[in-house]
């Protein structure tokens, strides 16, 4: 496992902000991801994703465009969205801007297909919240025959069929392609059918609880007698250099983060107990490296990854201590984990 394991960070580019409290204007926030991301190339990381939001306080709404940018200072680090949303995309414009990006980057693109967990893009280009499910169920089955490559004829029922249309550009090499799952079984089983790798989203609760998930994503492809692909792990957290640390530096604003959006969905605020519990307990990865190693281990381990991705970002959360949490992962937590694991140490100096 520690030969395949990759170790990588996302962001939705959360608004972050200056050294007075206020908040930085959308395009600083722009140019401070691309910095982050070269940031994290420099620190030895494998992957570097930026999600999509359309809304105030996210400043990505076109990763594609963040992503060439950051192609155009790196060279090595693989580079994809956290997510995609297809559901109020058109399948076609997201392949050929992803074959783009396959194309500037030299074969490092990869995308992340999901459904989101924020709905103002459904408004904002026409769609209608009750075809959720509908719509991504569709526009996912064109998007796989796009990547089969070739001439491609397809019929649906949510856009314009396609009779036996090429897209362009075509790929030099095979475009990456994940399914983002939030949780639900139905979800596991589609990625399965459509032999694409699975990348779960863990944003709170013990990551054992979705054992069943992973057994699940065996027992599909092993009923559809294909081989296994690698799937991954998307959690939140944050480094610093003791565990005092983290938890101060982070607190406030994950705080502010988390209560903001909890307020439209009928969530309580966040209680300091119940954020040492996520720490202690949960899915948050944050404290010193050894800590953030020894949990991302565990979690390896429990559920036998290929890939672990950090959200690093926190709301407000100032981009110079973003800039190194970074260099902590990369340079100090990335190799502890690979150490751990070769040793097979997963938590607590304990061995499986």
């Amino acid at each position: 496992m520690t030969q395949t394991l990759e170790l990588g960070l996302d962001t939705f580019g959360d608004v972050t902000a200056a050294p007075d409290g206020t908040l930085l204007p959308h395009a600083q926030v722009l140019r401070n991801v691309v910095a982050e991301a070269v940031q994290a190339e420099e620190a030895g990381l494998d992957f570097f994703g930026v999600g999509e939001h359309h809304r105030e306080d996210f400043a990505v709404s076109s990763p594609e465009t963040v992503l060439a940018a950051i192609a155009g200072r790196t060279r090595r680090i693989r580079l994809g969205s956290a997510v995609t949303v297809l559901s109020s995309d058109d399948p076609v414009r997201v392949f050929q801007r992803f074959a783009t990006l396959q194309a500037v980057s030299e074969g490092r693109a990869e995308v992340i297909l999901g459904r989101g967990s924020f709905t103002e893009s459904f408004p904002l280009f026409g769609y209608a919240l009750d075809d959720y499910e509908t719509l991504f169920e569709d526009k996912l089955d064109l998007f796989a025959a796009l990547l089969a490559g070739g001439a491609v004829t397809w019929r649906g029922t949510t856009r314009a069929p396609l009779d036996g249309q090429r897209v362009f550009p075509t790929v030099e090499t095979p475009l990456r392609t994940w399914i983002g799952v939030g949780g639900s079984p139905n979800s596991v089983v589609r990625a399965a059918q459509y032999g694409l790798p699975m990348m779960l989203a863990i944003i709170g609760g013990a990551p054992g609880r979705f054992r069943p998930h992973v057994d699940l994503y065996h027992r599909a492809f092993a009923a559809l007698g294909r081989p296994v692909p690698p799937f991954g792990v998307h959690s939140p957290g944050y480094v610093a250099e003791t565990d005092a640390q983290a938890r101060e530096e982070f607190f406030p604003d994950y705080k502010r983060m988390r209560d903001r959006i909890g307020a439209e969905r009928g969530w309580p605020p966040m209680a300091r107990d119940e954020f040492e519990h996520e720490v202690a307990h949960g899915s948050l990865y944050l404290g010193s490296p050894e800590t953030v190693a020894r949990k991302i281990a565990a979690t390896v381990t429990a559920l036998g990854l290929s890939r672990f991705q950090l959200k690093y970002s926190a709301g407000p959360l100032a981009h110079e201590r973003l800039m190194r949490g970074i260099e902590l992962y990369g340079t100090r937590v990335a190799p502890r984990v690979r150490a751990m694991l070769a040793d097979g140490v997963t938590s607590s100096g304990s061995r499986p």
